[in-house]
């Protein structure tokens, strides 16, 4: 009954069920027993679905085809006033909108990570469709869940099954129409491929592929005890959906790659060898929900073991962490469902011995007595609980602070040599609570100034602590006094995770998502740095192993290739969303979320102009071939002409591109200097002519045109690279190969995409590489075609690729 009332929730028409509740045959005065009731209820509401789901059938089919009429009577590319068919599709449900932009996507049954594939709508970013398909796709996780075979007769699940959405080519007009969300986009053949150019022609599979080599950047912004040295030399650490195993003496890494999404937890194994990691709830590319679970994999072979967890686990898991004195036999873990959920397992069998929930309050850390095999310690907001595992029952004693301030949280846990409990809190306090017991035998009030974020005890029995406000780096000896002190650069931000390196060396994960290396006699250098808020902007060096990435966190940075290390950084006053080289290579643009752009020296990252225009996104900063101009492409609508002189050093506008009626997203030059052709957020193409920003409406003039780059994502040289069933916002960025050869593009889930280019035939084939865990948002080729570099959103992390 439940489950037949839940999918009525799903009708468009939700006052028939008002109406049925409030039938006066069904009313509680009619004389029908309740069950009685109940099933005639029942029967009529089955009925009503069934009626309910064949007209939706039939209205969607009906107007399919008034809208394929529509299509085949537009004189061109642009979009004709709306019609009444268009009127009455815009009036039907749709998805849900505020101030006129779609909300975020999300499909399945998990909640979204924080960087979950879908990508959270900023701003203008997606604005509101008016295609036939909005009538069946906001209803696509509802409508999947029926188990009733009459779902199938609804236009349920988005898929290209409609003649109306397949590509169709016009032979003797020379053009290609391809459909997104229900809008064609038409796309013009050249000149000298018109005679031979055939829909059903194949595009092979690029003979090249991809390896990721480097993964810049580390989680520490909300993760914790994720950093460790394994006795090969190599720290381990993750970021995005990447664990890596980086030698920092030989300056090599390696990663291991079987998770689908955010990785937040890391666990070692007492045999140093082998590792344990968990992950967040996500989403796949056909909408189906990926399970969060603990992977166990050997570090030095790479090779998953087992996998625990599979639909047993609620939303991420959070903490992680192996038993020790039994040789490791167990695992312990925390989910992130409201009740946080502690279980534990015999890994190797893959089996769950027991589970409790642990905290309707947030769990930031879990780990086994070092002595105890079946006692466990939990710490988070206002706890600390001491664990008892007997059979299949945790039982619980909680921590007392008794006449010592209670913290709001209990940030981290560590166990001394004789196996004291060490606590560090948000108060800046060190307690010790003495073996077995669940009470406070010693206690270092004051220890930092605000949170202790992190507790290691070194090898030699003495303690390290890491500060949050403070950013300091403790040394306490065995009576828990001061030894000597180390303070991060405020640069890298608060002590996120401590581990103890090679003889007296520290290794320091930050919040600001940087690892630091040093100890108490030296400075601590940084030896990984990333980003910290969600990355859009990238642009490679025109002659140079170097890439520029800049990011919402404001900053921006200057990489090397070969030594994986920012050669400059510079933070900006706006968060910023676009990077450019000019072809000297001596300065490069920066665009900016508030409508300014900026322009920075390659070599000192001085300030050399600062520009606005309008007050919205700058997607776009892209110089032409021979460096006399600049296009500043908007989200105001605009594409802004600026002519440049003094090798990049001096600006003047000389035109406005006026005609976009949508934010625009992309943008490429002419081989020639001449023309930019553009995208924008409703798959509109249009052409201009540089100099005066005139709109170029006669396609005969620009068919032809030999483009300098291909990053637009629309367009008959690139239309093979949308999937099938492709929303129009699945694919965020692409890119050409400087051979010409390849070509790149970056999705909506995660993906890197290796395609043959040109890739002017529907649905060719790709390559198809994981890494990110977020919405991919660039790709570019270095200048040689040596390596490719990707730039994840919401994981805010870059990787790069070598070209095997």
């Amino acid at each position: 009954m439940s489950e037949r009332i839940a999918s009525c929730g799903s009708l468009d028409n939700a006052s028939l069920l008002l109406q049925y509740c409030n039938d006066d045959h069904l009313s509680a005065g009619s004389n029908m027993e309740v069950d009685d009731r109940l099933s005639h209820l029942e029967q009529r509401l089955q009925l009503q679905e069934d009626e309910i789901q064949l007209l939706k059938a039939a209205l969607a089919d009906a107007l399919r085809r008034l809208g394929h009429c529509e299509e085949q009577t537009q004189a061109g590319p642009r979009r004709p006033a709306p019609t009444k068919v268009r009127q009455l599709l815009q009036a039907l449900p749709s998805k849900p909108v505020s101030n006129g932009y779609v909300q975020q996507k999300r499909l399945g049954g998990f909640p979204s990570s924080p960087s979950s594939p879908k990508k959270e709508v900023l701003m203008s970013i997606k604005r509101k469709s008016m295609s036939t398909e909005r009538l069946s796709t906001s209803r696509k996780d509802l409508s999947d869940s029926r188990s009733r075979t009459t779902s199938s007769s609804s236009s349920c699940g988005g898929k290209r099954d409609s003649k109306s959405k397949e590509c169709t080519l016009n032979a003797e007009d020379g053009y290609v129409r391809m459909f997104l969300r229900g809008r064609p986009v038409t796309m013009h053949i050249p000149d000298d491929l018109r005679g031979s150019y055939s829909l059903d022609q194949k595009v092979a599979l690029p003979d090249r592929k991809l390896k990721l080599q480097w993964v810049y950047g580390y989680r520490g912004r909300d993760c914790r005890c994720n950093l460790y040295l394994l006795p090969t030399g190599e720290i381990v650490y993750f970021n995005a959906s990447v664990v890596v195993l980086y030698n920092v003496e030989e300056q090599q890494q390696r990663h291991y790659l079987g998770h689908n999404d955010d990785v937040k937890c890391l666990a070692i194994h007492p045999d140093m060898v082998t590792i344990a990691t968990g992950q967040v709830a996500g989403t796949s590319k056909d909408g189906k929900a990926l399970p969060p679970h603990v992977r166990v994999w050997d570090s030095v072979s790479l090779n998953t073991l087992h996998i625990i967890g599979m639909g047993v686990f609620d939303r991420a898991v959070t903490c992680v962490a192996f038993s020790k004195s039994n040789g490791g036999a167990n695992l312990c873990a925390v989910d992130d469902a409201n009740d946080h959920i502690l279980s534990v397992w015999d890994w190797q069998k893959e089996k769950q011995l027991a589970e409790v929930k642990c905290s309707n309050d947030s769990v930031l850390g879990a780990a086994f007595h070092p002595m105890e095999s079946n006692l466990i310690v939990t710490c988070g907001k206002s706890h600390i609980n001491f664990w008892t595992m007997e059979g299949s029952t945790l039982t619980k004693r909680q921590g007392l602070f008794e006449k010592h301030e209670k913290p709001k949280y209990v940030l981290c846990v560590a166990f001394a040599e004789n196996g004291d409990a060490i606590t560090g809190d948000s108060s800046g306090n060190i307690y010790i609570w003495a073996k077995g017991g669940n009470r406070i035998s010693h206690a270092v009030p004051g220890a930092h100034e605000g949170g202790i974020f992190s507790l290691c005890v070194l090898k030699d029995g003495t303690l390290v602590s890491g500060g949050g406000k403070d950013r300091k780096v403790v040394h306490w000896d065995h009576e828990y006094h001061k030894q000597g002190e180390v303070e991060v650069p405020e640069a890298f931000g608060p002590v996120r995770c401590l581990t103890e390196g090679k003889q007296e060396e520290l290794f320091v994960g930050t919040t600001r998502n940087a690892i630091l290396q040093g100890s108490f006699s030296r400075e601590l250098t940084p030896i990984v740095q990333g980003h910290t808020d969600e990355l859009w902007g990238l642009d490679v060096h025109p002659s140079m192993e170097q890439f520029v990435t800049c990011g919402q966190d404001k900053q921006v940075h200057l990489w090397d290739t070969t030594t994986h290390q920012p050669l400059w950084s510079k933070a900006i006053e706006d968060p910023a969303r676009s990077a450019g080289f000019h072809p000297s290579g001596a300065v490069l643009a920066v665009g900016t979320m508030t409508g300014r752009w900026v322009v920075l020296d390659t070599e000192t990252r001085d300030l050399v102009s600062v520009h606005t225009d309008g007050n919205e996104i700058i997607s776009n900063v892209k110089y032409s071939p021979d460096g006399a101009y600049l296009a500043v492409a908007s989200h105001d609508n605009f594409v802004y002409i600026y002519s440049v002189t003094d090798n990049g050093r001096k600006y003047s506008r000389v035109g406005k591109c006026s005609g976009h009626s949508s934010f625009v997203t992309h943008l490429d030059w002419s081989t020639d200097s001449q023309f930019i052709v553009t995208n924008s957020g409703d798959y509109e193409i249009l052409y201009w002519e540089a100099s005066s920003g005139k709109h170029i409406t006669s396609m005969d003039a620009v068919r032809n045109l030999e483009w300098a780059t291909s990053t637009c994502v629309l367009g008959f040289s690139v239309f093979g690279i949308w999937p099938d069933g492709a929303d129009g916002t699945d694919l965020n960025a692409v890119c050409r190969s400087h051979d010409g050869a390849l070509l790149a593009s970056a999705d909506d889930f995660g993906k890197v995409h290796l395609f043959s280019s040109p890739c002017s035939q529907p649905r060719a084939p790709s390559h198809q590489y994981g890494g990110h865990s977020s919405h991919v948002t660039n790709v570019a080729f270095l200048h040689d075609d040596s390596h490719l570099i990707s730039t994840g959103g919401k994981d805010t992390s870059v990787l790069q690729w070598m070209l095997a």
